[in-house]
């Protein structure tokens, strides 16, 4: 049998012809510097650094063992480390494999944003293996003349005089200033007003670049409640009123979980938190800001419940919960619980496992939570079969940047979609994974001034705009072949089920 021969870097060969050769290379430029010309002596000091730093590496330093033992040719291996991700995702992934969006997924929303055609050729990228779900069309498209307007009013159950009407089903997702830098977010909250849309401030507290631009609101509390808190996280009713009292303001969301780290609080890593923030936050600067696992007045069904109409009382405005679904029958009995006490939240939010986060714990990120298309059906039936299917609005989240997605949640039972990362992306996100190092190479989810300076905020909101308009141009398109007049009449006979294995 002929002998395979396999290509292999030995590193201890290489590093010990580096550790001879180095010190060699030095003698003899320092020869060829003293004997031929001087200008050779530049080579002497530029090796002989790098004599010194292969000396170092082996033997003074202890943190690092691939240093102590390959010296610099170990350094040449952490740089190729750290230039892996963009290594891969510009020369070696192909445009459907890298994550969380692929690159054909990515461009889609550049296009929209960008107001430029967004259509493809030559079929689909995608396997049809019968493995996701697909959206049925009808025989009969109805023709866009018969299309009844989209409208969804909030509060109504409870004859609020605050009711909101919502006209568009998409609203810009909880993103607080601090995840996201200045510039960010007065583009989103710009671009939300130029397109008549939703925008949640995220738990970041006092919303006053959201307010800057004059957008309508939803304010989010957080289990920390930053901006209307006491100082051991509980509700401050006061801050809570004066919030409230806000023009911009119109609804109230209290979050009791998110999709990517379900019973883990919030977390704002300290490089990111400036004196402003420290202020609007009421937090101290130079460490990391973890917000409480859980609302402090909140410890059982019937805490929870009351909890939701004292955040309707103090504030006046419609009130929503946001939670991702962990066991449904924790969730049926908080239902029953609001049942017996007659009290309702005015929307339940629900948040998949997928949804992003400016920092988490990976093992949260990857392992808790149940994703969207899994815990949206068990949140609706589990609405119907409580009978109170008719006192609430039911919204989702979880990686719904495309018609395609937004039609699913739609069909499953949701009112309305969140998204976050889609505006992320309309406002330039190159997806470079790094939100929690304040390092955002094109000025989202950064503080660093510099870089904030390359994102143009009246620029950005215009593709913020172009994003929503395009979106809810193409609903009508996808609503229309489905053979619907209205989103009300969606339902899961307008899905094909993935098949099971």
């Amino acid at each position: 049998m002929p002998r395979v021969s396999t290509l292999t870097i030995n590193l201890e060969k290489i590093a010990r012809y580096v550790n001879l050769g180095l010190p060699l290379v030095v003698a003899f430029f320092f020869l060829a510097g003293r004997y031929y010309s001087f200008y050779f002596h530049f080579f002497t000091v530029a090796f002989f650094l790098l004599t010194v730093m292969n000396f170092f590496y082996r033997h003074v330093q202890k943190r690092h063992a691939l240093l102590a033992n390959f010296g610099l040719v170990a350094q040449g291996r952490y740089l190729l480390e750290s230039i892996g991700p963009e290594l891969r995702q510009y020369l070696f992934t192909n445009d459907t494999e890298e994550r969380p969006f692929t690159r054909i997924e990515r461009a889609e929303i550049y296009r929209k944003a960008k107001n430029v055609d967004a259509s493809s050729a030559f079929g689909s990228l995608l396997d049809f293996d019968g493995s996701d779900f697909k959206l049925r069309h009808s025989l009969y498209p109805m023709a866009n003349r018969e299309m009844i307007p989209y409208q969804l009013i909030f509060g109504e159950e409870r004859g609020l005089k605050s009711a909101w009407t919502m006209t568009k089903p998409i609203l810009i997702s909880a993103m607080s200033f601090g995840a996201l830098g200045s510039h960010a977010v007065r583009a989103l909250a710009r671009g939300a007003c130029k397109a008549g849309v939703l925008m949640n401030t995220g738990e970041g507290g006092f919303p006053k670049y959201h307010i800057m631009e004059n957008c309508d609101l939803v304010f989010q509390m957080g289990t920390a409640k930053f901006g209307c808190r006491n100082d051991d996280s509980s509700l401050n009713d006061v801050k809570l009123q004066e919030i409230a009292a806000l023009e911009q303001v119109k609804m109230i969301e209290i979050k009791f979980s998110q999709g990517a780290k379900p019973g883990k609080g919030g977390l704002l890593p300290k490089e990111k938190i400036t004196k402003e923030i420290s202020e609007l936050r009421g937090v101290p600067m130079g460490r990391d800001v973890i917000s409480p696992p859980y609302h402090v007045e909140c410890f059982d069904p019937e805490s929870t419940v009351r909890f939701i109409r004292r955040v309707q009382d103090v504030s006046g405005l419609p009130v929503g919960m946001k939670l991702c679904l962990g066991r449904e029958d924790e969730f049926y009995q908080l239902l029953q619980t609001m049942k017996r006490l007659d009290i309702f939240p005015d929307y339940i939010t629900v948040d998949g496992a997928e949804g992003g986060t400016g920092a988490a714990p990976k093992a949260f990120m990857d392992d808790i939570g149940m994703p969207i298309f899994k815990s949206l059906p068990l949140v609706h039936k589990l609405l119907i079969e409580a009978g109170v299917r008719d006192r609430l609005k039911l919204m989702a989240a979880g990686k719904l940047i495309n018609t395609g997605r937004q039609f699913m949640v739609l069909s499953m039972g949701a009112q309305a979609c969140y998204t976050a990362r889609g505006f992320m992306l309309a406002l330039g996100c190159i997806q470079a994974l790094t939100c929690n190092k304040n390092t955002c190479p094109v000025g989202i989810t950064t503080h660093n001034k510099h870089l904030q300076k390359g994102l143009d905020i009246e620029d950005k909101s215009e593709r913020v705009k172009n994003y929503v308009m395009n979106l809810c141009h193409e609903h009508i398109e996808v609503l229309t072949s489905l053979g619907k007049k209205s989103y009300q009449e969606l339902d899961e006979k307008n899905l094909l089920f993935p098949e099971k294995a």
